[in-house]
Parts: structure tokens; C-alpha cells; sequence
């Protein structure tokens, strides 16, 4: 794995590992530039992963508003909605909340072909569950003992399987928060949670420490990216995802379009068709 295919960055783009620094926020050109030299290699990632069988796990995590459903649109919105398919799952039914933990989980796992991104996942147990009250305590700690197992079994029966933890500063949070107060676009992204959530800072630093602590391990580590600065956030998480799947490029296309068909004495009929109206 972590073969380089595709491009470098430019230089001005290259960022710390540990944030943004006092670099300035990147310019959404720039970013539009690099997103769609990054999705042609994501082609060819779907590509080799049809052709392969192989399987993909991809775990998104992170603080409230760290941006989690951005980068996951920026990872899918030029692939097969049939090959990367996004799981974002509700809170337990009062049937699920009677099973194993996990149960409701594995039902989502990627089969022969398949990139399946969790958009939060089986670690609500270590995050949000423990901070809100959702879970006693003794069940996030049998919960993180637990998880690195059942991990290494996805990872022996051969998926792919990697953990993002997306992280923003407190500033960074609260500014996102009041945007999406006011902005009619974003209200639907302002639950009542995350306003319950946005007075946890500190216990959600804890949960995520001891997270860490218990389920970065060798065959299945925790990968953290800093995303203040949304687009580098972006760009740098796509970027590591490439890095670490053996995918090949993909051959150029050898096609030419057919040629166009006559109309043979076709004429368009004299239909009263219901076309839309054109305010714009």
C-alpha cells in the first residue's frame, strides 16, 4: 500500500500536520484545481475496486461541525453511488437497542466491490453515547475493549479498513455553529444536540483521548486531520485515503462516439408538452 499516483501538491498548498498555522485559508480555485485532479484518481480507485472485489471500510469521525459530511461529499460526488455507499444511521430502535452493539453495524459491511463510508459509526459508544448519558460507563469501557477485536477480524477477512478523526478548534467550532444559525441553508444541520454537545467541549476531549488510547492499533489506526481550514481538510484526507489503497490507474479511454443517426424523414410532433417555466 502507499503507492504515490498522483499528483504532488503545489508547494503553497503543503500544510503541517498539526493545522492550518498561520497559513491563510485556501481560495476555493485553488481547491477546485486540486479536488478534481484528486476525484480522477478516485475514478480510478472505484475502477480498480470493481475490477478487484476488494472491499472498503471508511470510518468518519470527529467534533461536531468538523466537517465530516462535507469531506465525504467531496469523496463522492464524482464516483458510483452503487460502488461508494454512504451509511448514516439514526439513533437505535427500541429492537436494535436489544441486540449486540455492533450488531446494527456489521449489516452495513462492504461486500466484493464496494466502498461503504460511515459518516459516525460503531464509536458513537466511545463518544457521544458516554458524554450525553446515552450509555453507562461500564459499556463504553466494554465497548473499546471489544472494538479492536471485532476490527481485526474485519481486517483478517481481507476489508480495507480505515479511521479518520476529524478535529477543529473551539473557535473554529463556535464560528460554525453561529453560521449555521443563520444561515437558511445550514438550519438543518443545527440539531438540538449539537447544542447540548457544544458545552461538552472538554468531556468530548476526554472520550476521544481515551478512544484513541484504546483503538489506534496496528491493523487498524486512528488517522487525525486538522480541518479549520475546510478545503485543506479535505484535500489532505483524500490525499492520505489514496495513499493507502494499492489501486492502479486507470488505462486512458480508447473510444470514439458513433456516428450520428439520420432522421429518416422523422419530424417532431405537434405535442403540447408541459415544458417547465424559465425564470432563469
Amino acid at each position: 500500500m502507499g503507492h504515490k499516483k498522483h499528483h504532488e501538491p503545489a508547494e503553497e498548498l503543503r500544510d503541517p500536520a498539526s493545522g492550518t498555522g498561520d497559513l491563510d485559508r485556501m481560495k476555493r480555485k485553488a481547491y477546485e484545481k486540486e479536488l478534481r485532479l484528486l476525484q480522477v484518481e478516485l475514478v480510478s480507485l472505484q475502477q480498480w475496486v470493481k475490477k478487484s472485489g476488494a472491499r472498503i471500510c471508511i470510518v468518519f469521525e470527529g467534533r461536531d461541525t468538523a466537517g465530516k459530511g462535507g469531506t465525504i461529499k467531496a469523496l463522492t460526488e464524482r464516483v458510483s453511488p452503487r460502488v461508494f455507499r454512504v451509511v448514516a444511521l439514526p439513533a437505535p430502535s427500541e429492537r436494535e437497542k436489544s441486540q449486540m452493539y455492533v450488531q446494527r453495524y456489521i449489516s452495513h459491511f462492504p461486500a466484493a466491490g464496494e466502498v461503504v463510508i460511515f459518516d459516525r459509526s460503531w464509536y458513537n459508544r466511545a463518544g457521544v453515547e458516554p458524554v450525553m448519558g446515552f450509555c453507562k460507563p461500564e459499556e463504553t469501557e466494554r465497548f473499546l475493549q471489544l472494538a479492536p477485536q471485532v476490527e481485526k477480524a474485519m481486517v483478517d477477512s481481507g476489508i480495507i479498513l480505515l479511521k479518520y478523526w476529524l478535529e477543529v478548534s473551539r473557535q473554529e467550532q463556535s464560528e460554525r455553529l453561529e453560521s449555521r444559525m443563520h444561515d437558511g441553508r445550514k438550519t438543518w444541520k443545527l440539531s438540538p444536540m449539537d447544542l447540548k454537545s457544544y458545552g461538552h467541549w472538554f468531556d468530548y476531549s476526554r472520550a476521544r483521548d481515551a478512544m484513541i488510547l484504546a483503538t489506534d492499533t496496528a491493523w487498524a489506526p486512528w488517522y487525525l486531520a486538522n480541518t479549520d481550514d475546510k478545503k485543506r481538510g479535505r484535500l489532505n484526507i483524500i490525499s492520505h485515503l489514496l495513499e493507502q489503497v494499492p489501486y492502479e490507474p486507470q488505462e486512458p479511454l480508447d473510444v470514439k462516439l458513433p456516428r450520428g443517426q439520420k432522421a429518416h424523414g422523422y419530424q417532431e410532433p405537434d405535442y403540447p408538452f408541459r415544458f417547465i417555466p424559465t425564470p432563469y
